[in-house]
């Protein structure tokens, strides 16, 4: 079994602190650009599940870093965060 790199090697004076794999990285900066993106847009889980046709507990996956987003939603995302409006009318 071959194990992943790390990209971030734990703090060694840090007794809390862990290393941390390329995979984890990518996850929680793709969680933070869909949980920036909702926020933004001044809408809950719910709210922004329902008005994007996104189902609430995958986005919820996703804004926690439980489940990478693919990049498929990453890229609907960043055009939801730019015309809100435009795409919430596409998908009605």
């Amino acid at each position: 079994m071959r194990s992943e790199p790390i990209a971030l090697p734990a703090d060694p004076v840090d007794a809390e602190d862990f290393d941390v794999s390329v995979d984890a990285l990518d996850r929680s900066q793709r969680a933070r650009l869909i949980r920036r993106t909702r926020t933004g847009l001044g809408l809950s889980q719910t709210e922004f599940a329902s008005r994007f046709r996104v189902p609430v507990g995958t986005l919820r996956d996703w804004e926690q870093a439980r489940a990478t987003a693919p990049d498929f939603a990453v890229a609907y995302v960043r055009v939801i965060g730019r015309h809100p409006d435009l795409v919430a009318d596409a998908v009605a």
